[in-house]
């Protein structure tokens, strides 16, 4: 082989190294394009996943955050319907017997304490103090 065959071998070689790194650069870029793909619709899908499963997460949290308030709401109506029949009920016994210990004072002292019932008050608190005071034990300081 002479030094022109050489060259041509050399040329020739030189040509098909260099389209075999064109294909290469090719192949290389259109790989990495469709990772860049991929990568970007399993970076979307996660992003989807993750919302979804907060909004999930908070839908979930406040639907027990209303049952809870309801649930509340249902029994503190309940409780306040029961106390305030109670307290009506305890109001009325106590209103009856009031009327039957005035109905048996002498003198129409019913007829007085409802044309009066300021009278009555503070006879009664004045009645309170005393009892309050004599039945109190004695304080002793040290």
């Amino acid at each position: 082989m002479n030094d022109r065959q050489l060259d041509n071998k050399v040329r020739q070689d030189a040509a098909k190294v260099k389209k075999a790194l064109n294909d290469l650069v090719r192949d290389s870029a259109a790989r990495i394009s469709r990772f860049e793909g991929k990568a970007g619709q399993a970076t979307g899908k996660a992003k989807e996943d993750i919302t979804e499963w907060v909004e999930d997460g908070v839908s979930q949290f406040s639907e027990v955050f209303e049952k809870l308030t309801d649930d509340t709401r249902k029994t503190l109506a309940s409780a306040a319907a029961t106390v305030r029949k109670d307290v009506g009920h305890g109001l009325s016994q106590f209103n009856t017997k009031a009327q039957e210990v005035a109905d048996k004072v002498p003198g129409d002292f019913s007829k007085k304490a409802a044309r009066y019932p300021w009278v009555v008050l503070s006879i009664a608190l004045a009645v309170g103090f005393v009892l309050g005071c004599l039945l109190k034990p004695a304080r002793r300081s040290f």
